[in-house]
């Protein structure tokens, strides 16, 4: 039996940011592979017009939790979802439901964050930072408590080009800035705000640093871990390939791609394209919570969860192979063929960017308002191409992560506990993964029907010779223009056709005399 599964029985199990990605997909597992755990807690900000229960009915009742129903049929009944709202002081958490917290939890995982590159200073701080310093202090008052694991991410250094498994200080006392925030009004952060990112690309990355400092510093004793995993993409294997369900990171990009809207992308093609499936992330946080609770390191752990130096694969491999998926499985009503060109060049970037983005949305918003609709695919377009502005930073870098850590949690593990708690990324194929993260997109972000894609093949047929003869139509435009305006452009079409006629005058001789 599974030494790390056996250790979460009957345990009492916090999670923050459950209503997330990597939340949801953590919660399945420690279900499906604990179903005799005592109570998972979730922190919930109950939407307009929804209860806490109903909160999570909708998240149970997603494809993910399927398995977890048969090996688990009470699994509602092990949810206990508390209010919180993570930007007030103590979480807004009632008396009661604290003094469960406190006395009752044994295990924490601390995933929730903001992940907007271009959130606010003061909001990023609040929620990567200040909430992290009040969850320590509540932590510090759970006498039952073995293990408390916060998630970062690799990019936390990403000023660095080599990253150890440290936490690394940062230029500003983390207690300064969050002191100097309760003063300063919005402008005069934003106007400082330059200043004191330095030289990371955007606000989260600096936010989940300051985060990590916290920690080390307000640890008070606890058994602490951190893990930093890199881009968090579908899951590889668990519960089945190809789950996901948000648009961040890759997943907007594959959907801005397959349905035509994004067409060119500033990016170095042999940079690593540092993607982590998600269950192999989760996999690492059970196995590290174990370990952290039952071997009580003296210090706490950095434990890096990435691909690129295990198991790279490249940013135009992974293109190359997201458009092959897209030939096979195409997206139900396209807006153009799908199609991505890689440039390293700026010039050519924001040349690619004027034409083939946003010259055929402004022409399509023309026809929209001539037939009466609002207008939208500008607005869309500058949208994503904002979006993908903010990603050109790691998709133009490769970085070395170590992961001593990682490797030797992993020759700690009993050979059933490596099978069922996987994180060795060595063994991922990343031409069948990138395929299922495809087609997961369009089944379960989507919701595509795949009985469509004969319909959706035929329409990509169609939109590709539209798109032969739109690119041949503007040639001959084009070269007739040349033609007329140049004597140097005349001659050189001469010269072709004399050659091309001499060519095949001697192609037909050739042919004549072997007859």
């Amino acid at each position: 039996m599974s030494t790390i599964a056996a250790f979460y029985g009957g345990k009492s199990i916090l999670i923050t940011g459950a209503t997330g990605f990597l939340g949801k997909v953590l919660m399945e597992k420690l279900f499906r592979t604990s179903p005799d755990l005592k109570v998972i807690y979730i922190l919930v900000r109950p939407k307009a017009g929804q209860t806490l229960q109903q909160r999570v009915f909708q998240i149970l009742d997603s494809k993910l939790f399927e398995k977890v129903k048969e090996v688990c049929p009470n699994v509602h009944e092990k949810i206990r979802a508390i209010y919180a709202d993570l930007n007030q002081n103590d979480f807004a958490i009632s008396k009661e439901d604290m003094q469960e917290l406190l006395s009752c939890t044994n295990i924490i995982f601390h995933c929730a964050a903001t992940v907007r590159f271009d959130d606010t200073l003061r909001h990023a701080v609040q929620l990567n930072v200040t909430a992290t310093r009040q969850l320590l202090l509540m932590a510090s008052q759970m006498p039952k408590l073995e293990a408390f694991i916060h998630i970062s991410t690799a990019y936390s250094n990403c000023n660095l080009k080599h990253i150890d498994e440290v936490i690394y200080p940062c230029p500003v006392e983390q207690k300064k800035i969050i002191d100097s925030l309760e003063w300063l009004d919005d402008a005069i952060i934003d106007e400082i705000t330059p200043k004191l990112i330095r030289d990371w690309p955007n606000i989260y990355t600096y936010t989940k640093a300051l985060g990590e400092m916290v920690v080390q510093q307000e640890s008070r004793n606890l058994n602490i871990a951190i893990i930093r995993p890199s881009i968090v993409g579908a899951t590889w294997q668990e519960p089945f390939p190809g789950w996901v369900d948000n648009i961040n990171g890759p997943n907007g990009i594959i959907i801005a791609t397959g349905k035509g809207f994004l067409r060119a992308i500033k990016a170095t093609p042999m940079a690593v394209a540092d993607v982590i499936p998600v269950d192999t992330v989760v996999n690492l946080m059970l196995a590290v919570g174990w370990y952290t609770a039952v071997h009580r390191p003296k210090s706490t752990l950095v434990y890096h969860i990435t691909s690129g130096n295990m198991n790279p694969c490249n940013w135009h491999k992974m293109g190359v192979q997201v458009l092959a998926t897209f030939e096979k499985i195409p997206f139900e009503r396209p807006f153009r063929r799908p199609n991505a060109n890689f440039t390293s060049n700026s010039f050519t970037s924001q040349y690619w960017n004027a034409v083939s983005h946003r010259a055929p949305a402004i022409i399509y918003d023309c026809y929209l308002r001539l037939t009466g609709r609002k207008p939208r695919m500008t607005k869309l377009m500058n949208r994503l191409l904002r979006t993908v502005s903010m990603l050109e930073y790691f998709i133009n870098r490769s970085w070395e992560w170590s992961t001593y850590n990682t490797e030797m949690l992993m020759s700690e593990l009993s050979p059933e506990d490596q099978r069922v708690f996987n994180f060795d990324v060595r063994q991922l194929n990343w031409l069948e993964y990138i395929e299922n993260y495809v087609l997961g997109v369009k089944k379960y972000l989507l919701k595509e029907d795949m009985a469509g894609i004969p319909k959706a093949k035929q329409r990509l047929k169609r939109l590709r010779n539209i798109h032969y003869l739109f690119n041949t139509a503007l040639f001959l435009i084009a070269w007739r223009l040349l033609i007329a305006r140049s004597q140097m452009a005349r001659n050189v079409w001469f010269f072709i056709v004399s050659f091309c006629y001499k060519f095949l005058s001697y192609f037909r001789a050739s042919s004549t005399l072997k007859v």
